[in-house]
């Protein structure tokens, strides 16, 4: 039971990082961009950004159910990159939802700065709990990564772009596993620790019974997300 919820936890926060690195990657991309341009990015990445944001969702959920002894070690050890992020979030979301309606081009940037701030806080992040949460925030090999995530997510939403607007498939999927590699090498790295911090099998019983047969709706949604809307990106959405 221990390594089915390691694998679940693993595919969860690896599918985010491929997931909704692109949709971090368009709104790094979307900067210093004629209206026009950053309108058709916005409207291409729009019918995922809801999809891709449950990933995280699944991922807490995961974290904090299967690994409770790790949940004061996470918080307290990311406290600072976690608000920062959590503040990155809120300003990136806004501006998706109120670009159009109050000062497009002003939320445009806070989309921008908000992507910028989540893609760097990951790769802080990473480096954080690689070195068992004992790095400061501002070590420069965490700066780095921070920059090496940023870079990768940039380039997977530039692929995702090309392939919204007819180009082929492969060259996003390799750049999604790109994104995703930082967190797959840590993942590798963290495994021995991840399954001997498990909660109890009997709470892993109540979890496998609350959660499991809701799993098939996550995958019949995401599906169903990139099955409609795989082809090139529509006219004005509703971000």
């Amino acid at each position: 039971m221990e390594l089915i919820w390691f694998v679940i936890f693993a595919v969860l926060l690896t599918g985010y990082f491929a997931l909704e690195g692109f949709d971090l990657g368009v709104g790094l991309l979307m900067f210093g961009r004629p209206q026009e341009r950053r309108d058709h990015m916005v409207s291409s990445m729009a019918p995922f950004v809801l999809a891709n944001e449950v990933w995280l969702v699944a991922v807490a959920g995961t974290l904090f159910g299967v690994y409770p002894m790790l949940e004061g070690e996470v918080l307290f050890g990311l406290y600072p990159i976690v608000v920062v992020m959590l503040l990155a979030w809120v300003v990136r979301d806004a501006g998706l939802w109120f670009r159009r309606r109050l000062g497009r081009s002003f939320w445009d940037v806070m989309i921008s700065l908000g992507s910028l701030g989540l893609s760097a806080g990951w790769g802080v992040a990473l480096y954080s709990a690689a070195t068992g949460f004992t790095a400061s925030p501002l070590h420069p090999l965490g700066l780095a990564l921070g920059l090496v995530t940023t870079a990768l997510f940039a380039l997977h939403g530039r692929a995702f772009l090309a392939w919204r607007e007819g180009g082929k498939a492969r060259g996003f999927l390799l750049t999604g596993l790109a994104a995703a590699a930082p967190v797959i090498a840590l993942l590798a790295a963290a495994a021995p620790h991840l399954l001997g911090a498990t909660a109890p099998g009997s709470t892993l019983s109540v979890l496998s019974f609350m959660v499991l047969p809701f799993a098939p709706v996550m995958v019949g949604a995401q599906v169903w997300v990139w099955r409609t809307f795989r082809r090139a990106a529509p006219a004005p959405s509703f971000f």
